[in-house]
């Protein structure tokens, strides 16, 4: 700030899930390594507090594999984005988004190129380049710009932080998952075919997987914390959870009762929805719900929505709680993602 030197950021989603990390690290390192004399200092920043870096164990797990130290990273709590705008310093690339949160509205004019995999939502303005196409990861549209670029920027490691994002946003590569198109399949080639020394996919997508749902050294207020949803009405919050372990080993977890109440009294939320996701060893999903709520009204309204939704319906069966604040079902329908559940909650509410 005090040299006047612009400052250009790229940064991915709030939800910095590894396709938002890898892709705001790799297209920061390609626009910073062209010039020798770069006008603007170019800056990746992964969009949440650095305290909960350690919740995105996938990320985390393919960051230590190359070598990438979590202290080499700069976090949204660690750079006053707001200041340096006013600053009149401040240019904005946002990858695996488009729209700012309300929150961050005053940074918009500060947006000068957008990379994104979902349908557009908003018009740009006109100095804006916009790069918006309906592929599996967003690691595929960055890759195909560095492709396109000068030959000598893709090193080694950038091209293995590529490819295991692409891997793990689009299930292996998998059709039947319903992600995949050409373009990622053809990104994830040329990557092995100028490293050819890359590890084979099933390892890489394996290993990926393994620590995504590797919560082993979380505590309870992480695991919630780590994949979680808020819905609001007027009076009312509630958190949705996805849970990486099944129903039976999440309520075993020592003092749960206690933890659940905290983490919904510290956050204000009225009640918990927690959606556990599980796979056997033939990678067939298997879903369970709790809903907890000390408020006995909300709780059997929460309850009674998800037993009678029918779009889609989930196919519940009631399990045998442990405590009475507690609902508890196995899904029958383990493709209602909690996207899919999302809508029939927000009705309740």
């Amino acid at each position: 700030i005090q040299r006047h030197q612009e400052i250009h950021v790229v940064m991915g989603n709030e939800a910095c899930d590894l396709d938002s990390t890898v892709s705001a690290l790799a297209l920061a390192y390609f626009l910073a390594k062209p010039s020798p004399a770069p006008k603007a200092a170019f800056i990746p920043v992964l969009n949440i507090p650095r305290a909960d870096f350690a919740l995105r164990t996938e990320t985390t797990f393919l960051l230590r594999e190359q070598g990438i130290p979590a202290t080499s990273l700069i976090f949204r709590d660690e750079i006053d984005l707001g200041g340096l705008h006013r600053a009149g310093l401040l240019s904005l690339t946002l990858v695996d988004h488009h729209v700012l949160p309300g929150a961050d509205a005053t940074l918009e004019e500060a947006v000068v190129e957008v990379l994104d995999h979902r349908p557009l939502e908003r018009d740009r303005a006109p100095g804006c380049r916009v790069t918006a196409e309906p592929v599996g990861s967003c690691a595929t549209l960055v890759t195909e710009r560095i492709a396109q670029g000068p030959p000598g920027v893709l090193d080694r490691p950038m091209a293995a932080l590529l490819h295991g994002t692409i891997l793990l946003d689009c299930v292996n590569l998998s059709p039947a998952a319903g992600k995949v198109t050409p373009r990622d399949v053809a990104c994830v080639s040329l990557l092995e075919e100028r490293f050819p020394e890359l590890p084979a996919r099933d390892t890489v997508f394996e290993a990926l997987q393994a620590a995504k749902f590797d919560v082993s050294g979380l505590t309870t207020e992480q695991m919630l914390r780590k994949d979680l949803k808020v819905l609001s009405s007027d009076e009312l919050v509630l958190a949705i959870s996805a849970i990486y372990v099944d129903l039976e080993t999440f309520l075993r977890r020592p003092g749960l009762l206690q933890d659940l109440e905290s983490f919904c009294q510290a956050q204000g939320y009225t009640g918990l929805v927690a959606m556990t996701i599980s796979f056997n060893e033939r990678n067939e999903p298997s879903r369970q719900l709790a809903v907890y709520s000390q408020h006995e009204t909300l709780r059997s309204t929460v309850c009674r929505a998800l037993e009678e939704a029918t779009t889609p319906s989930l196919h519940l069966q009631p399990l045998l709680s442990p405590w009475s604040c507690v609902g508890t079902y196995i899904q029958g329908n383990t493709l209602a993602s909690r996207k899919k559940v999302l809508p029939i909650l927000r009705a309740a509410l």
